[in-house]
């Protein structure tokens, strides 16, 4: 095969792989403007389903339930995950490899799995103390169960690829614990921490397994309302509501591209 073919046939996987990852997108998105309550048949645009999700009031309260798990998680992921990530970092030649066992285990663990434990432990301490009864409050320890060791590894592997005579420097110039942390560390961990901020926040928004387990009767989320309702059939509702997803989601990657592309003129 010549290098022009093998460039062509390489140009045409590259084509097929797109319309395989966004063609359903592109259906979902189509079939939120049918006038017709169809998934088969596309009857004309209308905008009736945006109106109806508007009035929805059980769908609104899911997505703001998600929302503010996804955010609360996060903060909390982010903070201690940090923390746990220079830790690991700061204390590396310990061996401490039973630690990072335990850091990567809610990572390998089946959701499925993880979830029944995690309903298991809150049952228990309930029925105990009469803490912790389902709702947003055992979700929000549930997420950032398996969040933190996200940021936690995405933290140490950005400072395990640090210069070390750089963390010397900053002690060579007196700088205190503090000083170092604000002019240093955070500075330099920020793609880091966004990175983490943002895997985290995508994580808790798009999980249903273990918000299942631990969810209360008040606190249901988007995956755990959108679950319930394809059971009766794929409402223009649900395909409403993922397209406006589809398009904050475009909108954000769209702005984080103008701003790097934004950033390196200036460089």
């Amino acid at each position: 095969m010549t290098r022009r073919g093998l460039h062509r046939g390489l140009r045409a996987f590259w084509w097929l792989t797109l319309v395989f990852l966004y063609l359903p997108l592109a259906v979902v998105v189509l079939y939120s403007f049918n006038a017709s309550n169809s998934a088969a048949h596309f009857t004309g645009v209308s905008l009736r389903w945006y109106h109806r999700l508007m009035g929805n009031e059980a769908l609104l309260t899911a997505l703001g339930n998600s929302l503010l798990l996804a955010v609360v998680s996060s903060l909390i992921a982010l903070l201690l995950g940090t923390l746990i990530g220079y830790g690991m970092f700061h204390h590396r030649w310990r061996r401490l490899g039973w630690l990072v066992v335990l850091i990567y285990l809610p990572l390998v663990l089946p959701d499925i799995v993880f979830g029944i434990a995690e309903m298991a432990f809150f049952v228990q301490v309930e029925r105990l103390t009469g803490w912790l009864s389902p709702g947003l409050g055992t979700m929000v320890i549930a997420h950032v169960s398996f969040q933190v060791p996200f940021v936690a590894l995405i933290v140490y592997s950005r400072l395990v690829g640090l210069d070390p005579s750089l963390f010397e420097a900053a002690k060579d110039l007196y700088a205190s614990p503090w000083q170092r942390a604000r002019h240093f560390l955070v500075p330099t961990l920020r793609p880091a921490l966004i990175s983490g901020a943002f895997l985290s926040f995508t994580l808790s928004l798009d999980d249903f397994v273990i918000s299942f387990f631990t969810a209360g009767p008040e606190s249901a989320t988007l995956p755990i309302y959108i679950w319930g309702a394809i059971r009766k059939g794929v409402s223009p509702e649900i395909n409403a509501i993922a397209t406006l997803m589809i398009a904050a989601v475009v909108l954000v990657a769209v702005a984080s591209l103008l701003l790097g592309r934004q950033r390196s003129g200036r460089g």
